[in-house]
């Protein structure tokens, strides 16, 4: 494969394709290899989220940017880096950045004297969170091998699709599942407790249910 200046060279003659996997260096370095879906109950920020990590706007076609909602499956791929230094702290010692960024950038808090190491590379599945399209969702979840569950901090919990997505994933036997608390900078700090005692109720209860 031709050379990008600081992505590592995929030399096939040089290659022992029998011993490469999915977090091969030799492979992260241009190819996303896990797919994470973003779901949840629409107008919770998926897309939001994702264009904060990956840089890539999912929403893009005109009926989707006029009515401010995802319609379609979006997709966008994003590099997850990690410092080098084991003392650098977390969570700074974590880096997101697009496909093309090179797979040793300088880490932001120490960049004199550190580098980061390319730890994973995703592509994000972006999946409609409005009850009229659960079927493009389901054809989302199809291809995901975990997920983000999105439920914003300023509504109830659970919204309609925050229960239908999480059932439909669990019905796929989706096993990687993160769950976040979004929008909690625009609501008090106790109002955040709140709900995050009401998400996690929620959770347990799903999980008897399934």
């Amino acid at each position: 494969m031709m050379a990008r200046k600081g992505l590592m060279e995929q030399d096939l003659s040089k290659l022992d394709v029998t011993k490469l996997h999915p977090l091969s260096p030799e492979v992260i370095s241009r190819q996303a290899t896990i797919n994470i879906g973003t779901i949840g109950h629409v107008a919770h920020g998926k897309s939001t989220v994702v264009k904060a990590i990956s840089g890539v706007q999912t929403v893009r076609f005109k009926n989707e940017l006029e009515r401010n909602i995802t319609i379609k499956l979006g997709y966008a791929n994003a590099k997850i880096y990690k410092c080098e230094d084991e003392r650098c702290p977390r969570p700074k010692c974590y880096k997101a950045y697009g496909s093309g960024k090179e797979d040793n950038p300088v880490c932001d808090v120490d960049p004199k004297h550190c580098r980061m190491n390319l730890f994973r590379h995703v592509s994000f599945v972006d999946c409609p969170g409005h009850d009229i399209l659960m079927a493009t969702m389901l054809n989302g979840a199809a291809i995901m091998d975990g997920a983000l569950l999105l439920i914003a901090a300023n509504e109830s919990c659970p919204q309609p699709q925050t229960s239908e997505h999480l059932a439909a994933v669990e019905i796929m036997r989706l096993q990687h599942i993160i769950i976040l608390q979004n929008k909690v900078d625009l609501i008090q700090e106790n109002a955040a407790i709140n709900q995050h005692e009401a998400i996690q109720k929620f959770i347990q209860f799903q999980f008897l249910l399934s």
